[in-house]
This record gives structure tokens, sequence and C-alpha cells, in this order.
């Protein structure tokens, strides 16, 4: 009877009013309850009643109430919610549907009904949709509600990890649909050069098809060479004003998931007409430019447009074992392939030299690759270091970047630019409090933000004993970026930087390459990029790195369930440090596992985990930190959230003077 009564409504909206309020984002539990971390640093536990009215990652107002002596959250408004599409499996509950969001913190099945176009009788119990949320409680009396909008695939798929995670991050799960055919389509006035006699190879991996570079060298008498890029031209078929340049464009790049690729553009192009493939004449842009005996590249960039013809088609392994053992099983180069081997491999070795002496080298650190049999189980996990052929590709190609950006920045001041900013402008001061406390460290915060200061921190890092001051200031450094303005690559230690070498797979490496005809040309561009590609294309490869990331984690979920129970031991790299425990990636398969603090000790009050520091303190002792190695254990792995908990091999008993203590009996 008081339910519409307007003075009992308007007694609750001045109690509410009297109530204070925070604004936060929800953080949800496993068990139930949750928290509101709020704007201000603060954070107010929620009941499990009160989460039922909100997920993780909402962000609300909430009214932070007094329950039972202790300051509670209310959630109140909603600001924004944190999940609209989102990806879950089919729940049958009392015979009505119902979803389950793929997700750890979302973990209460939502009411749904099948969205129009979805028949609900193909739903079955366990099969992965895409599903719509159409009501939040903080906006309607009626509690979540969702749409199923799709199916992705069976609960029993094999290849669900793959078309999951596709669908997850709103990817393409197959190739562009192409066309009966694809003619030349390039400018009246542009001639390409007959280089099809002069002995191009290419290397790759054994099962490449999209070849997209191949290589020719001279070397000169005083120890000089002359390096020849041939590039894949998809240009030659597509113009800016095509279907399938929109394509290219909404794609980004060439996905690339364990196990598989789905390519930017249809296969006919991709896999064949632009493929450098062996004997088969094919059209590209080429850049020229002269390595000096000492490394550095000489001013002599010339690019022009040709028709080349791979002379042989070289695998990585088998080209490093012959450089690296002075033979190959499985392959023999004729004298003139082998003498462009030879050439590419003391071209790379003195470039890197310059490299590591005025710019910046990464690390080496191995490739972790799937094997998959044929019905998508793994087989094994390969760590694969970078070889010398590898090396010769990698040298090759920051070169041929550096060409195209010099000439993009001088031609048109424009193009698409990889740009990498270094440090931080607030974090300057902090690096160098960090450095400047290690023996023989004399930086400034002038000197580090400049492009030649920040390459020599990085030198100096890379020569210290072990990585945890790298690790730190990584943590410091700017994001890399894809930008229309010539700016500088800090993190490679290079003024400029523009990527051409793969426009099969990457949209950036097309707008470049008319850019380049344009230049070859002297004519104006038949396209710029805008304002816009850059972060396109930033966005596009976010989201592909989180799909393999994703595809990845559920395959080493899988595979690794096993080792729980056997008690393999394996050795991990700490690379995070948080205030619940640390991240670890296992070095013998690339896996990733959380060690939460109570594995370490179960004592809370023992254990410190620095998220600042990178460190974390027992019993006030520094025991682990940033870049440190471990023996673990798997304690769980969990596949149908992708987690993979491990903990330490070492036990850290307690002190004998607190047991001695607790030993004693109280007076």
């Amino acid at each position: 009877m008081f339910q519409d009564n307007p003075l009992l409504a308007q007694l609750k909206q001045q109690i509410k009013e009297n109530i204070p309020t925070k604004e936060g984002t929800i953080k949800a539990t496993e068990r139930g309850f949750g928290f509101l971390e709020a704007d201000d640093k603060s954070s107010y536990f929620i009941p499990p009643p009160y989460m039922k009215k909100v997920m993780h990652g909402d962000r609300v107002v909430a009214l932070i109430r007094t329950e039972k002596e202790r300051e509670v959250a209310e959630p109140d408004q909603l600001i924004e919610q944190s999940v609209t599409r989102f990806i879950g499996r089919v729940k049958m509950i009392k015979k009505r549907l119902h979803v389950m969001p793929d997700h750890s913190q979302l973990n209460t099945p939502l009411k749904a009904k099948a969205a129009k176009g979805v028949n609900p009788t193909t739903l079955q119990e366990g099969d992965w949709v895409v599903a719509q949320l159409t009501n939040h409680p903080l906006e309607s009396d009626k509690g979540f509600f969702v749409e199923v909008t799709s199916k992705i695939t069976d609960a029993d798929d094999k290849i669900a990890p793959w078309w999951v995670t596709l669908a997850q991050n709103d990817l393409p799960n197959s190739e562009p649909e192409g066309q009966d055919e694809w003619p030349l389509n390039d400018d009246t006035d542009l001639n390409r050069v007959d280089m099809t006699e002069v002995p191009f190879v290419t290397i790759d991996g054994e099962s490449t098809k999209d070849m997209d570079d191949a290589l020719h060298i001279e070397k000169n008498d005083d120890g000089s060479f002359k390096l020849t890029i041939a590039i894949a031209d998809p240009t030659a078929y597509i113009s800016p004003d095509d279907a399938m340049d929109k394509v290219a464009r909404e794609r980004g790049y060439t996905i690339y998931l364990p196990g598989r690729n789905i390519p930017m553009l249809p296969r006919a192009l991709s896999d064949d007409l632009c493929s450098l493939i062996e004997g088969e004449k094919r059209p590209a842009i080429c850049c020229t430019v002269s390595i000096n005996n000492d490394g550095s590249m000489g001013a002599d960039i010339s690019f022009f447009a040709a028709w080349m013809q791979s002379h042989a088609r070289l695998a990585y392994s088998h080209v490093s074992d012959w450089l690296e053992n002075g033979s190959s099983d499985e392959w023999q180069p004729t004298e003139t392939i082998a003498k462009q081997v030879s050439d590419l491999h003391a071209f790379a070795q003195i470039r890197n030299n310059w490299r590591q002496a005025n710019a910046v080298v990464f690390p080496d650190r191995p490739d972790y690759r799937f094997e998959l049999s044929e019905d998508n189980d793994v087989v094994a996990i390969h760590a694969d270091m970078r070889r010398s052929a590898n090396r010769i590709v990698e040298e090759a190609m920051i070169t041929a970047n550096i060409c195209a950006g010099t000439v993009l920045r001088d031609s048109f001041n424009t193009g698409v630019f990889n740009t990498h900013a270094g440090i931080k402008p607030e974090k300057l001061a902090d690096v160098i409090e960090l450095v400047n406390q290690a023996e023989g460290a004399e930086f400034t915060q002038e000197d580090i933000a400049t492009l030649s200061g920040f390459s020599a921190l990085r030198r100096w890092l890379g020569n210290q004993e072990d990585s945890y001051l790298d690790n730190r200031i990584r943590k410091l450094q700017a994001y890399s970026d894809v930008v229309n303005s010539p700016e500088p690559h800090y993190a490679m230690g290079l003024e400029i930087y523009a990527t051409w070498t793969s426009p099969i797979r990457k949209y950036g490496d097309m707008i470049n390459h008319r850019m380049l005809k344009a230049h070859i040309l002297s004519k104006d561009p038949i396209q710029l990029p805008d304002d816009v590609v850059g972060e396109e294309m930033a966005l596009h490869r976010k989201h592909h790195k989180i799909a393999e990331r994703n595809v990845a984690n559920w395959l080493y979920a899988r595979t690794l369930l096993a080792d729980v129970e056997k008690g393999t031991t394996f050795t991990g790299e700490i690379f995070d440090i948080n205030r619940a425990g640390m991240r670890i990636r296992l070095l013998e398969n690339g896996a990733s596992a959380f060690i939460p603090g109570s594995l370490i000790v179960d004592n809370k009050n023992r254990i410190e985990c620095n998220a600042d520091l990178g460190l974390i303190k027992i019993d006030t002792v520094e025991e682990f930190k940033l870049g440190d190695c471990l023996e673990v254990q798997l304690s769980e792995v969990k596949e149908d959230t992708r987690n993979i908990v491990a903990k330490p091999t070492k036990a850290f008993p307690e002190p004998k003077e607190a047991v001695s203590e607790a030993a004693e009996p109280q007076a």
C-alpha cells in the first residue's frame, strides 16, 4: 500500500541525499563480493547482495553506508557500464536460456533471449556465443538481461580458442573476398626496371607463403656493400579508391595467431600474385643503398620500380645451419646463391655492430612457437632463438625502413612513421634517481631526454649484470606510436623509421608505397596519411596482440594442465610485481603464470610486495626483484579462464626467533 506513496518516496530521497557518496570503478572477486576503487584512491567493500547490481569494471556513484561498524559501498548510479558486447557460453537454467560471460570476474549467468535472426533451438549447453547487454540493474528494476546476437561455435569445437578470440576482439575470421581477375593498375608514367636476371633471394620460414621481401647484395673491394631490397607491390593492383583498399584499411594488418593467420588481402594476392615466389616475375618497389665498411649507411638512397624474380626461396633454418656449421643437411646452395648468402651475412654483422655502438639493439629473446597437429592439439612448444639468417633479414629490413623514413621526410615531410618518445617527460627525474645509484652511471635529465642520450642509457642498461634496472625503467618509458609526421624512434635509437617492407600485411606500408612511387615519379602522391590512420593502425595492432596472447594462453592452459599433477619444475623470469604477488614467464615455453603472495608464504604479515620498487621482501629481507629467475611448480591451471598459477619450489620457513617467541607461554 506504500509502494506509490509520494511522501515515502520523497522521504527516501531526502535520506539518500544525506548519505555520502563516492565515484569510482567496480572491482569484482570470484567469491561474490567486490570493492569500489574510488577516484581518491580509497577502497570500499561491496557485500555480495549489492554486487548483484553491477559488473566488474562498471563506473558508478555509490552510497557509502556504515553497516556492522564497517563502511561499505552500495552502487547507486551507473556512469559507464564496462560491458556491452561480450563473449559467453550458453547455460540452461530450468530450461531457460542464460549466458555465462567468458570473464574471470564475471561469474554469474545472465538471463538471455535470442536476438532476431538467431534460432534459439540451435543453442546448446556450453556453446560459444556473442551477446549484447540490453538491461542494467542500475538503470531499471529488471536486473541484468542480454540478447544472444550470434553463435560462434559448438561447445566441443577444438578450434574454439581461435574463433572465440577473434570474435572477442571483433576481428575477421577469414580472408577478404577477392575477385576473379587482378589487372595491373600502375601509373602510366611508372617505368619498371627489368631486374629479373639479378639473383635476388628470399629468406623466410619454411611454411611462409606471403613472401614480401627479397635481397641482393654486391660486395666492394674495400669491404663496403651495395644492398638492394625488393618489396612486393600490392599497390600495383589496388588503388586508393578501390573497394579492396577500404577492406585493407579496416583490417589494418594480417592477423597472426598460433597455427594460423588471417590475411589482410585475399590470398590470391598475398600468397600468389604479390608473393615473391621463386622463378616468378613480380612487380616490386626497390631500394638501393651503400653500406660503408664500418657499418654506417651511405647517403645514396635510391628508390625505383622494377620487375624482379626470386632466384632462390631460402629457409631460415637451412641458411643458419649452412652459415653456422659450414653445411646444411637439407640445403646446398649454388655458387651464385652461396656468395649472396655469405655477403649478406657479412653485411648483417657489420651493420649490427654499428647499431650496437651507435643506436639500440634489442636483447636476444626466444620466439615461442606452437606446433599443432591436424586436430589442433599442441604437439610441442618450440623456443626459437634468432639465428644468423634471421639477423640478415632483420638488418636488411631495418636498413630499408630507415631509407624510406628519410625519403618520405625529405620529399613530403609526411608519411606513416613508427615512433617512440623515450622516457615519459614526467618520469625523467625518477630515471636519473634510479640509474645514478649504480656504479659508473653518469647521466643527466637533459642527456636522456635526447635521442643520443637515451640510446646511450639503453646501451648502458644492456651491459648491467642483471636486468632489474632495465625492467624498472621500461615501465617509465612511453609507448611506441604510429604517426603521420617524421619523429624519432628512441627505442631503436634511430632518427627516423617508416615501414614499407610488409605491404601485403600492413595497410600503413601500402600508403608508404604509394608515396614512394610519387617520389620516384616526382609527382604529388595519390594518397597521403590522414590524421586518424596512425590511431587506427595502433588500435589494430593492440587488438591483434591481445588476440595472439589470448589464443596462446588458451593453448598453454590446455597443454600445461597435466604438469600440475606431475609436479613438473620450470624456470620463471619475473616481469611484473604487484601488491598481490608476481607475474613470471616460464622460460621453457613462454607461458605467463601468476604467483600469489599466499603461495610464497602463508602468513601475509611476513611478505611485502612493492609494485613501485619492483621488489618482494619476506621478513623485511629482499627475496625477489624484477628480472630475477626462480624455480617454480604449477599449482593450478584453469582452462575455463586460461589462468596459470605457480608457486616457488623454495620454502621460506618462519624465522627461528618468531617461532621461539610464539612457543613461549604467555604471562
